[in-house]
């Protein structure tokens, strides 16, 4: 598969040219959150919110949550609170006033768990309260950037090829789904900056090789 085709799961895309696509966006079942309408989405879910965050375009960096709740940063503006709130009526925002700002690269999850940094050691009630899950904290791959390197959905979660199998096999208890390892981007090892899925499908990003794609479809529990 190259970049100018697609299979009925997998589609690749792009945020002005800029493959790290999952850097600026976060989807799960129930919604998603972008900077604007130049990533499509639609065909993954019904609500979508479109806003900056901290005053940037990298939603899915601050960002992090499920489809029972969105987890933001300190750092948000009112305005960007209230874009959201308008946007995902019915889901639960949760700000989290840790200095560690950067969720989306903190913190790993879907509707069944979710694995946290231990940078967020201390608001883990608060994100299991907001996301309705059990969260385990956990040193994985020897970093504090959990979040940085998977993508998860319901069906299953693609964790960085240098995965160990203990960290592996945390991840998968946490998540409660199979996964499996692998790259995006024509190699890299930061998962998350290349993917934005749920069960419907996934968008990668347009440097991702048809290898990566095929890992990609089989971790996420398309085929």
């Amino acid at each position: 598969m190259n970049k100018n085709e697609s299979n009925d799961h997998i589609r690749f895309a792009d945020f002005h040219g800029d493959a790290n696509i999952g850097l600026f966006g976060l989807v799960n079942e129930k919604y998603a959150v972008l900077p604007d309408e130049s990533i499509d989405i639609v065909h993954l879910v019904d609500k979508v919110a479109y806003t900056t965050v901290a005053g940037t375009k990298l939603c899915g960096l601050f960002l992090a949550g499920n489809s029972h709740g969105l987890l933001v940063p300190k750092t948000i503006t009112e305005r960007e609170l209230s874009m959201l709130k308008k946007g995902l009526k019915g889901v639960d925002i949760c700000i989290i006033e840790s200095k560690y700002t950067a969720l989306g690269n903190l913190i790993l999850s879907n509707d069944k768990g979710a694995i946290i940094s231990p940078l967020l050691r201390e608001y883990a009630d608060k994100i299991s309260k907001c996301l309705k899950v059990k969260v385990f904290v956990a040193d994985v791959f020897e970093s504090n950037i959990v979040g940085a390197l998977g993508a998860a959905t319901n069906k299953g979660f693609l964790l960085d090829m240098y995965a160990s199998e203990e960290d592996f096999n945390a991840v998968k208890a946490a998540l409660g789904v199979e996964g499996d390892i692998g790259t995006v981007n024509f190699g890299s090892e930061f998962v998350k900056s290349g993917i934005l899925a749920n069960t419907k499908g996934a968008l990668v990003g347009i440097a991702t090789t048809g290898p990566e794609t095929a890992r990609i479809d089989e971790a996420l529990g398309f085929i």
